[in-house]
């Protein structure tokens, strides 16, 4: 595969150090945990640990906000309407979308969301801190299919603004793309599965994210159909690797398998790869996405806000990934790495996250990050704890503008080669 990508691309053949993840450490179940460990996370979940059979399922609206929260977004839907439009847009390649739509009906994973005793007896086994960790995690993954699931239906059911009002979808399928519309719509379809079996894990913990209110109090934001192509396409493919890999890691270390979602995994990523594979399609439609100076700068850019904001993420939870036996920042440079790889093939431009510097500007801000924390948690009135942050705040900014500043890998699409019919993914 490496010998697809173009002649400047400067990446390495070789494998990233993944080979053995894992620490050895106690399953899950037999991990003692200490109360700061659980501290940032716990105002989150507080109604995580309630024992078995206290009553009914409790209602939550949503995870408490920040920086690093997964995101509702929402775009230009008239702007978006002509990108797809076939008597505007002439590089709308109708076999390239008609074959994703025929996979896409083929619903690969219609019955493979099938429950079994197996999730209620293994969240019975949970208790205390071991529990908060877990439903944050339940938690925080259903928000993000759920923000997806919103996306992906309003991008196959809106229609062309006139004069305020909406006309018919009719119309609005007539008029632009029908293949593109349906896609989106099945896209949702497979969002709002996922959303529900992840409510549904939460039930055997006895809670319920009210996604019905997430709908409508959630804050939303906004981006270009450019820029919702580049984020979703990223999310979507380091989804993928973030699944296969936990997927094929547990496979191998079955001791640290504490819940069955995690066996649903490897068809679920396939998922995740299909709708990135849709978005790449898109782009490729949409040449001016890819093919100047500023959609280098552009990819660069939401390549490191994706990879940054998964690594300080994910080193807040360092306790849930170790307690399945994973290292969390090999972990994660490995699902970076493999995303970086994989986002090369369309994006013009991608950060040289294989140069070691890279890592350890990612060590540097999770440090400053911490150091955030703490101040927020802290007993000090707020215009004191806004004058620590200040210093802090800029010196998480210069890492992240320092990294961003790093030579980057000139890639391009090898979609657009002269060999394109050899390219496999």
């Amino acid at each position: 595969m490496a010998a697809l990508v173009k002649p400047t691309s400067k990446f390495t053949t070789t494998t990233p150090k993944f080979s053995n993840p894992i620490i050895r450490r106690p399953p899950l179940s037999q991990l003692k945990f200490s109360t700061t460990m659980i501290k940032a996370s716990a105002a989150t979940t507080a109604t995580a640990a309630s024992p078995r059979g206290g009553g009914g399922k409790k209602k939550k609206e949503g995870i408490k906000e920040s920086l690093l929260t997964p995101r509702f977004y929402t775009t230009d839907f008239d702007e978006m309407e002509r990108l797809f439009n076939r008597e505007i847009n002439k590089n709308l390649k109708e076999g390239e979308f008609e074959a994703l739509l025929q996979e896409f009906k083929t619903d690969y994973n219609q019955t493979h969301f099938v429950r079994n005793k197996e999730f209620k007896e293994a969240a019975d086994k949970m208790q205390g801190p071991l529990r908060q960790i877990f439903v944050e995690f339940l938690e925080r993954s259903c928000t993000a299919e759920f923000s997806g699931f919103l996306l992906y239906k309003e991008l196959g059911r809106r229609l062309k603004l006139i004069n305020q009002e909406f006309v018919i979808l009719y119309i609005f399928m007539q008029k632009t793309n029908p293949v593109v519309a349906e896609i989106f719509s099945l896209m949702s379809r497979d969002e709002a599965r996922h959303a529900g079996f992840l409510n549904k894990g939460l039930s055997d913990f006895n809670l319920a994210l009210d996604l019905g209110f997430l709908t409508k109090a959630r804050k939303y934001t906004f981006f270009k159909p450019k820029f919702i192509f580049y984020a979703t396409y990223l999310s979507e493919k380091i989804g993928y690797w973030r699944y296969i890999t936990i997927y094929r890691h547990l496979k191998a270390n079955p001791e640290f398998q504490c819940y069955p979602i995690f066996k649903y995994f490897e068809n679920w990523c396939q998922d995740e790869n299909r709708h990135g594979d849709f978005f790449s399609a898109l782009m490729k439609a949409q040449p001016q996405f890819l093919n100047d100076w500023k959609a280098k700068l552009w990819a660069r850019f939401f390549c490191l806000s994706v990879y940054v904001t998964m690594y300080l993420n994910d080193c807040q939870r360092t306790a849930f990934y170790e307690g399945i036996g994973l290292n969390t920042k090999e972990f994660d440079m490995h699902v970076i790495i493999e995303t970086n790889r994989t986002t090369a093939r369309i994006f013009p431009a991608v950060p040289d996250v294989e140069n070691p510097e890279f890592k350890r500007k990612l060590d540097r801000m999770v440090e400053i990050n911490q150091k955030l924390l703490a101040v927020g948690e802290s007993q000090d009135a707020s215009f004191v704890k806004n004058l620590k942050r200040i210093p802090l705040v800029a010196a998480l900014v210069s890492e992240i503008l320092a990294a961003y500043l790093m030579p980057p890998i000139e890639s391009g699409s090898v979609d657009f080669a002269e060999f394109e019919p050899q390219v496999v993914y």
